[in-house]
């Protein structure tokens, strides 16, 4: 953690020292749509990002920042007000020959939501993204080290700022791992015909553990993963985690996104023993992002389905399936010069969320298992320019255990206030 601390206002004095004479790397600069004459696909995201160009050296920099106010309510009692530094991000990118590119990414993250053992922790760095990129042809690229695996959109298009709410999707980051990241190699490409663009990615990389259904949540959970560090060095398995999507876009409709991870979780050989079967964790995703023309209104959906092979001497709580996802959409109401800036937009929006858990019924009696939640989150954002975003979200939640009760722990409504800032940089 020193080390990253270090790397980090290392990378921040050069930042700041070197800003004066910085200029902004216009191939780099691609915020959204409003800025670029032609979007690109999800896969995209990880290089649209503001950059700058410090001089000579042959880097580019950049980062965003999220931190906001919150106030909620859970079955009746609450903790009162609450200040979040969430978010600080660190992101450095080299044109190292032609068609020969490096970026990488140091974050420090302390968000309860995605990781409840970060806040009690104080936070963590961590190097969310570190890969070199060699492109032999448009359709044909490879790229290798530290990758975000290709799970859906959200895994890939995480940024604060792109986005109106002050929370991650909940099914994107508490049902499967968000930012999920691990060390491998793969290709990717793209193709552009007329008004469509087709674009696909597939990997092959460290993956899960048995900290999927052996966690202190004491259910299925795919996040628990994520606390094992040392996936960037060795798998539990001995075998690789096989992720990759297909995107297909169009200028008119929108980009559809199909994906999927496979892996052999558990540790089933040690020293060339074999000591239990073989078990896996199948991820499967659907994602669409759309703007309706005239209106401007924004619509981003994702939803995902997960598959474990759970051990037979587990009990049902331990899910073999779950399913959730999330829909945004986003209206800009007022757009143009507001308060002096040029390119500013007030937005009203609006989530639906929904997971759960255990998706099937009681083997014992028939009766479904629930273990489920579902949301809802209007929103009023501002944007004064397309980089930095202020946002006020409600929410109201309930959530279900799993046979059905609300009362309890971690179960019944909540309800609450936010407001938080986030800004690339």
């Amino acid at each position: 953690m020193k080390i990253a601390l270090s790397f980090s206002l290392l990378l921040f004095f050069i930042f700041s020292f070197c800003r004066s004479n910085a200029q902004i790397d216009s191939s780099l600069l691609k915020i959204s749509s409003q800025d670029s004459a032609k979007a690109g696909l999800t896969m995209d995201a990880i290089y649209e990002r503001p950059f700058l160009k410090l001089g000579k050296l042959p880097v580019s920099i950049g980062g965003y920042v999220e931190s906001n106010w919150q106030y909620v309510s859970h079955s009746g009692t609450t903790v009162g007000h609450q200040f979040q530094f969430r978010r600080f991000s660190l992101f450095v990118a080299s044109t190292i020959a032609k068609r020969i590119k490096f970026l990488s990414e140091i974050e420090y993250e302390n968000d309860p939501q995605g990781d409840p053992d970060q806040a009690s922790a104080g936070g963590e760095f961590e190097m969310e993204y570190a890969a070199l990129d060699i492109e032999l042809h448009p359709l044909l690229n490879l790229r290798g080290g530290i990758i975000v695996n290709p799970i859906g959109a959200f895994n890939q298009n995480h940024d604060g700022p792109k986005w109106e709410f002050t929370d991650r999707p909940i099914a994107m980051t508490q049902m499967l791992p968000g930012t999920w990241n691990n060390t491998g190699f793969g290709i990717y490409g793209k193709q552009y015909i007329n008004d469509w663009m087709f674009g696909y990615e597939f990997y092959l990389t460290g993956g899960f553990n048995d900290l999927i259904i052996d966690n202190p949540e004491g259910k299925t959970f795919l996040p628990a993963a994520k606390s094992n560090t040392g996936r960037f060095t060795s798998s539990a398995s001995g075998e690789p985690l096989y992720s990759g999507k297909i995107s297909v876009r169009n200028e008119k409709i929108g980009e559809l996104g199909l994906s999927f991870m496979s892996d052999v979780y558990n540790t089933w050989q040690v020293q060339g023993t074999t000591i239990d079967n073989k078990r896996k964790v199948n991820v499967f995703d659907i994602d669409f992002n759309t703007k309706i023309p005239k209106l401007n209104t924004n619509i981003v959906t994702e939803w995902a389905w997960v598959n474990v092979q759970v051990p037979p001497n587990y009990s049902e709580q331990y899910a073999q399936k779950q399913f959730g996802g999330f829909i945004d959409v986003v209206q800009p109401i007022v757009s143009g010069k507001i308060l002096g800036w040029e390119n500013a937009t007030l937005n009203i929006a609006l989530r639906g969320e929904y997971v759960d858990w255990n998706v099937g019924h009681f083997q014992s009696t028939g009766k479904r298992m629930y273990n489920e939640l579902w949301s809802v989150m209007p929103a009023i954002s501002f944007r004064p320019t397309p980089q930095t975003v202020l946002r006020f979200n409600y929410r109201h939640q309930m959530q279900r255990d799993i046979t059905g009760n609300t009362i309890g722990d971690n179960i019944g409504s909540t309800a609450g206030f936010s407001l938080g800032l986030s800004t690339y940089f």
